[in-house]
């Protein structure tokens, strides 16, 4: 059985993945807040990614890193500091959590990292310059602990559209702004989390052993495809 380790799990997509996982793998949740989920498989660590020293473990054979955010403003009401939050939580969190657990990453069975990035770092959107530039990091940070890393650990990342979740209600927050969400997708949808977590699950899997660097967009079209 795999040791899965889940920064953020508590919430939204990390806690699809942690659903997804939890029967056939053990599962170490890191976050704030535990999870409402109760399990053999699950142990779970308070811990703030930001300011707290993560636990020691013993065995990794996956890490996924889940924080995110959804800080959307015009350039001009956006200040320094609200680039600052959204690149620590986003980026340095994540290289946070690479760096001290690499050395049992080494040690695991097919061993992989998964990281998080977003639509909106390869497709232009109003509104979005400090949630694109954290996530044109994590873009960045992949390709780049790829190469690193090779051939021991594989590191790759999943850019999701608009999924529904909590960090995402105020986009969804009425039946006109979902329509229209919609509407803006060729697929004329948008991803709810277990899709998120299947994509997850396969890419930590040992059925995608030949796949390193790559950022998996899910993007309903909206990237790809011009109707």
């Amino acid at each position: 059985m795999k040791t899965v380790v889940i920064v953020g799990g508590s919430k939204g997509i990390g806690n699809a993945i942690v659903s997804s996982l939890i029967e056939n793998h053990k599962i170490v949740n890191i976050s704030r807040t535990p999870p409402q989920i109760t399990h053999d498989n699950l142990q779970h660590h308070s811990c703030d990614i930001l300011t707290d020293e993560l636990p020691d473990l013993d065995t990794i054979d996956s890490l996924l890193y889940c924080p995110g955010s959804i800080n959307l403003k015009p350039i001009s009401r956006l200040s320094l500091d609200d680039f600052r939050a959204d690149f620590e939580i986003n980026v340095l969190g994540a290289v946070k959590a690479v760096q001290k657990y690499l050395p049992l990453l080494k040690k695991g069975q097919h061993p992989s990292i998964l990281l998080f990035s977003t639509v909106a770092a390869k497709l232009g959107m109003p509104f979005h310059a400090s949630i694109a530039t954290a996530k044109a990091g994590i873009e960045g940070l992949v390709k780049s602990l790829a190469a690193e890393l090779a051939p021991t650990i594989r590191v790759n990342a999943i850019a999701p559209t608009v999924t529904d979740t909590s960090l995402a209600v105020k986009l969804l927050r009425n039946d006109k702004m979902i329509e229209n969400i919609k509407d803006r997708h060729p697929l004329k949808k948008f991803l709810a989390p277990q899709e998120v977590a299947d994509m997850a699950h396969f890419l930590i899997s040992n059925k995608t052993t030949s796949l390193t660097g790559q950022v998996f967009e899910m993007d309903c079209g909206i990237v790809s495809v011009k109707l």
